[in-house]
């Protein structure tokens, strides 16, 4: 007889060899990830974590960050070569010129293959995202090098926060949260984020560029369950911070502008700390088990789809889901895009006011006066980083110099620690 590959030996009590279940196996690879991470486990059965602070949300992180690099080997040795020269020496910056910009971000581009290495460089693992997306590399014009990245995607259905914010029941929510995006990634790669360039960024989410871009892509769009054009606007855009505390959002106001506020904390629930290769062997489970959850992701599951599979893993296995609470808070933010954005949201009446609303060469000239010029003035330490160093922090050996200012919300593709 044939053994299962997802079977080991082990002994009954006439010593024979026999294997074991691959619910057993399942639930022990579990049990030693969480082990592996530092979590101890309370009577319960909900986990105790390590630690809160950044370097302890970073070891949690580190696992799955392996897995991305690991599978970006290949990519990094064919285009790292070739596109390092778009990133920038400090010495080369003149920061009364820095003229920021947002190209477009096409699979298959070479802007593409930008935004993947600067996504490489931060210390949480960045996902593809999910639904619609729009993505940006945020462009120097002047010295013609990257500066920093935007990525917007769907946001997720369930935010107490944000919904308690807007004043939203379950139906209102369900009609109006094609309204909203999430900026998943966000942020300055340096030498720019030295420059403060992270705060720049992070305004140019509410341009009238990005507007315009989420009105010709998405303003059409049919919804898969109502089959009617939902004819949706950009109302607001909602971020949370990898770390904890941020910042670099909270009250981020420029000229008499406020882009961001923050609105509370998440509740410390969701599946970062499950690695790519954890789910893979959750999902494999499940099809041995004929169960429909281990299929492929398909459009219109929604974005929780990867937290339902893990929690119908746990169920099966008899885990207590409270594992799933992994105790780490992080701040939350929204960006209206106009005075009224909130009221539309809450009752689905009224045009949006857009006379506040900036262009990306308007806020990138207020930027560099407020943050960019001031800053190197003050800092002038910028002018010693190497592009060399971009190396450095993929590999996750972030050079004295200076640390990346890139946000992202961690796991990206469901619903993650809200």
């Amino acid at each position: 007889m044939t053994k299962s590959k997802n079977a080991l030996p082990n002994r009954n009590r006439s010593g024979v060899a026999r294997p074991f279940s691959a619910d057993a196996l399942l639930k022990r690879s579990i049990r030693s990830h969480f082990t592996r991470l530092g979590f101890a486990r309370a009577n319960d059965g909900t986990l105790i974590l390590p630690g809160t602070g950044k370097d302890d949300v970073r070891t949690l992180h580190a696992e799955q960050r392996a897995e991305r690099l690991e599978r970006s080997s290949q990519f990094l040795k064919l285009v790292l070569p070739d596109a390092l020269k778009y990133f920038a020496d400090g010495a080369e910056l003149d920061p009364s010129k820095i003229k920021l910009q947002l190209k477009r971000v096409r699979s298959g581009s070479e802007a593409a293959d930008l935004f993947r290495i600067a996504t490489l460089t931060w210390s949480v693992p960045v996902s593809a995202g999910y639904g619609r997306r729009l993505r940006y590399l945020v462009w120097d014009a002047h010295h013609e090098k990257v500066a920093g990245v935007i990525a917007l995607g769907d946001p997720v259905f369930n935010l107490r926060v944000r919904d308690e914010l807007i004043g939203w029941d379950a139906e209102a929510r369900g009609k109006r949260l094609v309204g909203l995006l999430d900026a998943y990634v966000l942020g300055a790669v340096p030498p720019y984020s030295m420059l403060l360039c992270g705060k720049a960024v992070a305004c140019l989410v509410r341009s009238r560029e990005v507007f315009d871009d989420f009105k010709k892509t998405y303003g059409g769009a049919v919804g898969i369950i109502s089959g009617r054009k939902k004819r949706a606007k950009l109302l607001a855009v909602t971020t949370t911070s990898s770390m904890g505390r941020s910042s670099i959002y909270n009250r981020l106001k420029l000229g008499k502008q406020t882009f961001f506020e923050r609105i509370g904390y998440t509740i410390g629930w969701g599946h970062f700390h499950i690695t790519d290769r954890l789910f893979a062997d959750i999902r494999e489970f499940l099809r041995l088990r004929r169960d429909p959850y281990a299929g492929n992701h398909q459009f219109g599951d929604g974005p929780s789809w990867r937290l339902r599979t893990i929690r119908r893993a746990l169920d099966i296995l008899e885990i207590n889901q409270s594992v799933l609470k992994h105790g780490i808070q992080r701040e939350v933010f929204i960006c209206p895009f106009g005075a009224n954005a909130f009221e539309i949201l809450k009752t689905g009446n009224g045009e949006l006011d857009l006379s506040t609303l900036q262009t990306v060469e308007e806020i990138s000239d207020l930027a560099r006066a407020r943050w960019i010029e001031p800053r190197a003035l003050r800092r002038p330490e910028f002018r010693e980083w190497k592009r060399e160093g971009i190396l450095d922090l993929i590999k996750g050996k972030p050079p004295s110099a200076a640390k990346p200012s890139i946000q992202v919300q961690p796991g990206r593709g469901a619903a993650v620690g809200r």
